[in-house]
This record gives structure tokens, sequence and C-alpha cells, in this order.
């Protein structure tokens, strides 16, 4: 009774790691989808600032539920100062690349962010990858280079701004799981967000543009999911391993190649696809593996 009450708790957070990831990661691409439309009349540090001032509304109903004020009291300032140049770093990264990128393309070059975590995963969070799962990472880069080259939209320069942005994007995910152990994810979420608009803010002199009613609204909306998509990722590595719960990331190229489809009138070539469908297998073979050490708790894989 014991050792099946122990499996029970022991496989029901991964089970919600793995829905808070679907949920993050459908959100972060409509997110995307709002940004890139917003980049036609913006600049990128604009961008964060006005869609900053809505990512509080839910962060300020987050704060309430987790209990107020205190909640925010962060336990590692200098994780969180780090966590927030990050995400900046990134987001200035993305966003710029969605300028010159289609949608689909952008999201399958930073698809790698998944594969960057895995490998990232055993030297800084000391989980172990086996070395089949490390042929699996290898697999998914030559998939993220397939999807690189064959498309001519993507072998442009900007092509390296979605990549760069996957590695950050990485390093802030290992940094999330480590800090989450002590720190509230309303915390993360918010010393976060306020570095983002504090450092959109900081570009308002030089770039800032008046900003049509219509066009706020779209600015909230980003705001809004956002901050949903942001505390689902928090979430996300709180309840489970990271190399675990990547993989799934990748159900966004679903929802890219939807919208920008029907927004833009994209559709992914034959290149694209088979560079997707490679990383995505990818992904599939290390959540295969890593699925049976969670359970089992094997060290050998």
């Amino acid at each position: 009774m014991k050792n099946s009450e122990l499996m029970r708790r022991t496989s029901s957070a991964p089970g919600k790691a793995v829905v808070c990831m679907l949920l993050g990661a459908m959100f972060l691409t409509a997110n995307d989808a709002v940004m890139k439309w917003l980049t036609d009349g913006y600049s990128v540090g604009q961008i964060m600032a006005c869609r900053g001032f809505f990512v509080f509304i839910p962060l300020s109903l987050l704060i309430w539920r987790a209990g107020g004020i205190s909640s925010l009291r962060p336990i590692q300032p200098v994780g969180h100062f780090i966590r927030a140049g990050l995400v900046i770093a990134g987001t200035f990264m993305f966003v710029t690349g969605l300028r010159y990128l289609t949608l689909t393309d952008a999201i399958a070059i930073a698809f790698a962010g998944p594969l960057f975590i895995t490998a990232l995963a055993a030297p800084l969070l000391g989980e172990k990858v086996g070395w089949r799962r490390w042929m699996a990472v290898l697999a998914g880069f030559v998939g993220i280079v397939v999807i690189m080259q064959p498309s001519g939209s993507a072998m442009q320069w900007a092509a390296l701004l979605p990549l760069g942005a996957s590695l950050t994007g990485a390093f802030r995910d290992i940094l999330t799981r480590r800090l989450s152990a002590r720190e509230t994810s309303v915390a993360l979420l918010f010393y976060t967000s306020l570095g983002m608009t504090l450092a959109g803010l900081a570009t308002a002199p030089f770039v800032w543009k008046a900003v049509p009613l219509a066009d706020w609204g779209m600015f909230a909306l980003s705001g809004m999911i956002t901050g949903c998509a942001h505390f689902l990722m928090i979430e996300t590595f709180r309840m489970g391993e990271a190399a675990m719960v990547a993989p799934f990331k990748y159900s966004s190229v679903i929802w890219a190649a939807a919208l920008g489809y029907f927004v833009w009138g994209d559709i992914p070539d034959a290149g694209t696809l088979s560079g997707v469908a490679i990383v995505i297998f990818a992904g599939l073979y290390i959540l295969h593996r890593e699925r049976g050490w969670v359970l089992t708790s094997s060290a050998t894989l």
C-alpha cells in the first residue's frame, strides 16, 4: 500500500507539469503572433514596455492568491536579477527575429531551446542524461540545421536571433529550476516582468511612438497572456524534471503553423516540416527515456 501511494504521488507532479507546459506553450505561441503583428509599427523596447503594463493585471491576482506582498519577498535577489537579464536578452533577440522571419520559422528555430535544456540539465542541474538521450539531442540539432538551410527566409542573419533566444531561454529555465526550490512562482514572475518593463521604458526617449486605442488592446492582450504563460512555465519546472517536460514545448509548432497560415498566409515548406519532424521525434525519444527514469528512479539509461 505504501509503495502504491508513493508511486501515485511520484507520478502526479510530472503529469501536472506536462499540462502546464502544454498550456504555457499555447499561450506563448499566441503571444508571439501578437508581437509579430506589433513589430510592423513599434520597436522591441516599446513592445516590451507597453505589454509589460498589462502583465501586472493577471500578476496582481496571482500575488493576491499567493498571500499578498509577502509572497514577493526575494530569497535569492541575485538569481532574480540574472533571470530577468536572461529574459530581457532573449526577448530582444526573439522579437527582433519575428520582424524578419515567418512565425513558423522563428518558433521552429527556437525549438533548439528544449534541446539546450536537456544538454545543460546534466552539468548544471546534476540530472542524469544517458548516451541515448545525448544521441537524441544531436539528432534534434541536425533537425534545427535542416530547418535553417532549406528555407530561404530562415537562412538570413535573422535566423541567429531566435537561436540565440533559445539558448538564453534554456539558461533561464535551468535557473528557474534552481530558484523555484526557495522562491515563489509569483516572485519569479514579478521581478522578471518588472525588469522587462523597465528595460523597455529605458528605450522610450529614442524609439517611442504614439499608440492608437486599437493597438493598446493588442498590447493588453499580449500582456495578459504573457503573464499567464510564464506563470505556467514556472510551475512546469517547479513540478517536473527539466529534461522530461521540455519536449512538450514542441506542441507550439501546431499553433505557430495555424496562426501563421490564417493571419499571414504563410505555409511551411518541406524543409521546415522535415526539420521540425526530426526535432519532435528526438524530443519524444528523450521523453520516452526520461519517463522510464522518473518512474523507476533508475540511474542508468
